[in-house]
């Protein structure tokens, strides 16, 4: 049934022209299996008759031909344009979310779903067309039945009815362990996640390497396994129950009610024929059942998670680029952030802060691992909402009108970013001739070409990829920076030149650089520091 809906949202005027245009095939189907009966059991008298006959068989089937290719070529368009607004639906929620949110699903759970499940709907959706001509075919042929005989209808109906209700049933259990299997999948993509990203830490430890893959990633694929065998195995069990019916009831209709009816023998042939013309498409949605079974839990999961996004989402009506307007000061004023634990208490709060930044201050925050540094950077930029407290640029609050824009007053390097191949929403007509000069200062013209907006390669050493970073965080000109922990990965000579020369010119650009550092050989070289330990600023100071 979501299926159906999901069709239904993307057009509705498509949907009901193609179950029309379905309903013409199964109809004309119904009349081209009577003439077919008709012909074989009273025959054809005359030539004239004989090509009265050809005629309207090759009309009928003409109707049936292009009547079916017209509701399946609508059907086809309109699912491949549901999944396409639902990728872009999931994918929106996603980019609108909270950062926090985001950040409790996890990588996991968010890649099942835009991967996996979607992925299995965009390939399985293609199927409901032709479903929705086989059930046209289907109502065709049991209105002509009807129309045989209402005795023997009512008798076919009720046993009909019996046996969709027994496959019913199987095909509800298959979906129970279909359900099962799909929530394994994102342990499983978790233990995936652990082996790409771990895959170094597994390398270097033996007996962590095999518990992790005996205990965790084989148990999980094992579970993942056994679930989807039992819902093969039950839709298996449905498609062999459904054939033995069908012959059930072919048996009935030559053996069972001729003993108790009186029933023309010429309505029985006519009864079997349609019935076996039936079978074909009744085993066509049997067969095609499996997959929508699947795709109705990957629907299920993605609507799911897109409530979860909705209801986690920001605003984010203002795009306007304001970072060129002139930036004077940015307060925190008692801003406090706590992380829940699983257990439900507070297993870490920041704060309460107060910080004031000026224009054209290099500020550096320090402190002990843990002690709440980065939690404070996403504070700072917005990525974050506070808990408590206020925060106002250029006195003004920030609040969820404005936090859109706000946030466009950074660049920010964060220890565990992601650099793009392009330099996208820059819009600047100088940007290769800028970014080339950015790539001498940064020592990669030899490693990297920059043409139309593209870097030529990403592949580099860790190092040399935060110099990227940093070129991307030069080309966006914004008045605030923040690098968190940049330098850890830099050689000691661009180390040096990073806090003399790099820091310094951005001072001199009247831009506010906040550095989250370790360094403490270069701390002299900050207007001021701040230092936190676990969540509290224990003191900010000025040089």
């Amino acid at each position: 049934m979501n299926l159906i809906w999901l069709l239904l949202r993307a057009s509705g005027v498509q949907v009901v022209i193609a179950v029309l245009t379905g309903l013409i095939s199964g109809a004309t189907t119904a009349r081209l299996i009577a003439l077919i009966n008709t012909t074989l059991t009273q025959g054809v008298s005359s030539n004239q008759a004989t090509a009265n006959s050809v005629w309207f068989f090759v009309a009928l089937a003409s109707i049936i031909l292009i009547s079916s290719i017209i509701s399946q070529v609508l059907l086809i368009k309109i699912s491949q344009n549901a999944v396409y607004r639902l990728r872009l639906q999931l994918s929106k929620g996603i980019l609108s979310s909270e950062l926090r949110h985001l950040e409790q699903l996890g990588t996991p759970r968010l890649l099942a779903t835009l991967t996996d499940d979607v992925a299995t709907l965009s390939n399985t959706v293609y199927a409901i067309p032709f479903i929705c001509v086989d059930i046209a075919v289907i109502g065709g042929c049991l209105i002509y039945l009807g129309f045989l005989s209402g005795a023997v209808f009512a008798c076919t109906i009720g046993f009909m009815m019996v046996a969709i209700g027994s496959i019913q049933l199987l095909i509800n259990r298959a979906g129970y362990f279909l359900n099962l299997a799909r929530e394994e999948q994102d342990r499983l993509f978790k233990h995936f996640n652990a082996i790409t990203h771990g895959i170094k830490e597994l390398k270097l430890h033996a007996s962590r390497r095999q518990e992790f893959f005996s205990q965790e990633l084989q148990k999980s694929a094992a579970s993942s396994r056994d679930q989807n065998t039992a819902a093969l195995f039950t839709f298996s069990i449905s498609t062999g129950w459904g054939n033995l019916l069908f012959f059930l009831l072919v048996g009935l209709l030559m053996f069972g009610l001729p003993r108790i009816l009186v029933i023309p023998s010429n309505i029985i042939s006519s009864y079997i024929l349609t019935l076996t013309y039936m079978m074909l498409p009744m085993q066509s949605i049997l067969d095609k059942l499996q997959a929508l079974s699947r795709a109705s839990v990957a629907l299920q999961k993605i609507e799911r998670m897109g409530l979860t996004l909705a209801g986690n989402k920001e605003s984010t009506k203002h795009f306007a680029n304001i970072t060129r307007n002139r930036f004077s000061t940015l307060q925190l004023e008692q801003v406090t952030h706590a992380y829940p634990s699983e257990q439900g208490d507070t297993r870490f709060t920041l704060g309460p802060v107060d910080i004031n930044l000026q224009a054209g201050e290099i500020i550096f925050i320090v402190g002990g691992n843990g002690s709440g540094k980065s939690t404070l950077a996403k504070l700072i930029t917005g990525l974050y909402i506070p808990e408590s407290g206020s925060v106002k640029i250029n006195g003004n609050f920030v609040n969820d009108d404005n936090r859109e824009i706000y946030r466009q007053y950074f660049s920010v390097v964060f220890s565990d970013y992601f650099l793009f191949d392009s330099f996208l929403g820059m819009g600047n007509p100088n940007l290769d001739v800028q970014a080339r000069e950015y790539l001498q200062q940064l020592n990669l013209e030899r490693k990297v070409r920059i043409e139309n907006g593209k870097l030529s390669t990403t592949q580099l050493s860790q190092g040399q990829r935060k110099r990227l970073a940093l070129l991307t965080a030069y080309l966006e000109d914004r008045p605030i920076y923040l690098f968190d922990e940049w330098a850890s990965d830099q050689d000691p000579t661009f180390r040096d030149i990073f806090y003399r020369q790099i820091l310094q010119n951005l001072k001199q650009r009247n831009k506010t650089v906040l550095v989250i550092s370790h360094d403490d050989r270069y701390f002299n070289l900050a207007d001021r520091i701040i230092k936190l330990d676990y969540g509290k600023i224990e003191f900010d100071r000025r040089n």
